[in-house]
């Protein structure tokens, strides 16, 4: 049952003592809603998880939240002050708490609202503090006021925290084991309904494409508090031994830039985004990658993934290509594979072969009729040209 007010320690702005002269605090007022706009920016700015946030009804919680606080403080700083829940601050103090529980309701840790907080407390105290130099406060009374500043911060921030934890306390956890059951259906190859059924009863809204992230388990929260707060996470990856998985949406196209800087450093794997109910399948590109060693981004790895997708089925391709040699001398043999390869790669240019190869371009014409010779229409046989390639690749 949500209360009016969060139960708060002592607050530390209460009975603070400073009084702006009336010049100074009318002076921050007319700033009001620039310095507002300036939280507001950096906060995007600087934190990840409310860059796409802050486009939605989420954006105008916070930018209303940042009003109200600013206002509270100026109404305190000017005088209006005291430990009443009825004072000017309570609102501030009210819409944090708030704040932290739409937090955790969106799914974002507690990490990223308070660097936002950080940011804010930064910025506010450079245009504010600015306006009342700018206004003739004397040192002494901006140092006073500089503490106000942080210390009204602390308090928002101590609120936002309460918030959060009543609400996981309550609703969150709840809402995140429902999250962690929606995105098991999604691995296991749920129905379309089933899926969507499990969307609807965890409040999740489906994106347009999913993308499969392999995160060390230590790694987790912090790649969390970077990525979108709509990402279903498990804590434990399926089939994969002291990981996390995270599904995070809607990264595709210029998003994925963004996802890779995310995990950059993280020992992470990043699949390919995928329609949301077909999720899987950048998850099993991402189990392969995981176990051939590639990373981070797997779409770099095309050709090793494609090549490597069934290791026996390449095998018994090459053994079929090479069968011509199997009666030469291993050296030889090897020679020869050598030179066949370099003939492929390099569309049968024979200076290119040579160099490729360290040898006279006479030893590769003088190869290339031995092989010839073995193949014999083979090597103008499309078909033929084309499973030697993908077995020497």
């Amino acid at each position: 049952m949500p209360r009016s007010l969060p139960r708060m320690p002592g607050r530390r702005t209460a009975d603070h003592g400073l009084v702006l002269p009336a010049r100074t605090a009318a002076r921050l007022r007319e700033d009001l809603p620039s310095v507002a706009e300036q939280v507001v920016a950096a906060i995007i700015e600087e934190v990840p998880a409310y860059e796409t946030a802050m486009a939605g009804s989420m954006g105008d919680t916070i930018r209303n939240a940042v009003q109200l606080a600013l206002g509270g403080f100026l109404s305190l700083a000017g005088g209006r002050r005291g430990a009443d829940p009825r004072t000017p601050t309570a609102p501030a103090v009210e819409g944090a708490y708030q704040l932290g529980r739409g937090e955790a309701r969106s799914g974002r840790s507690t990490d990223a609202l308070l660097s936002a907080y950080r940011i804010g407390a930064r910025v506010s105290w450079r245009e504010l503090s600015r306006g009342a130099v700018e206004s003739g406060m004397d040192a002494e009374t901006l140092a006073r006021f500089a503490e106000l500043v942080f210390a009204f911060i602390d308090e928002l921030s101590a609120s936002s925290a309460a918030g959060h934890t009543d609400e996981l306390a309550t609703t969150g956890r709840v809402r995140q084991r429902l999250l962690e059951r929606l995105a098991g259906h999604l691995l296991e190859g749920a129905s379309e309904e089933a899926a969507r059924d499990a969307a609807q009863v965890a409040e999740w809204a489906p994106p347009t494409t999913l993308t499969a992230v392999l995160v060390p388990q230590a790694q987790l929260r912090p790649v969390l508090t970077a990525v979108s707060g709509a990402t279903l996470a498990l804590p434990e990856a399926p089939g994969v031994e002291e990981s996390g998985l995270l599904l995070v949406p809607d990264s595709h196209g210029r998003g994925r830039g963004a996802l890779l800087r995310a995990v950059e450093g993280r020992e992470a794997v990043v699949g390919p985004a995928r329609p949301w109910l077909e999720v899987r399948a950048s998850y099993d590109r991402v189990l392969r990658a995981h176990a051939a060693g590639l990373g981070p981004d797997t779409e770099a790895h095309l050709p090793s993934l494609v090549l490597d997708a069934d290791a026996e089925a390449r095998a018994d391709l090459r053994a079929q290509v090479l069968a011509p040699l199997a009666d030469l001398r291993p050296a030889q043999a090897e020679k020869l594979t050598e030179t066949l390869r370099a003939w492929l790669l390099h569309h049968g240019r024979r200076e290119e072969v040579a160099a490729a190869l360290f040898v006279h371009p006479q030893t590769v014409r003088y190869r290339m009729g031995q092989l010839r010779e073995l193949y014999g229409d083979g090597l103008e046989d499309p078909e033929t040209v084309l499973a030697l390639t993908v077995a020497l690749a």
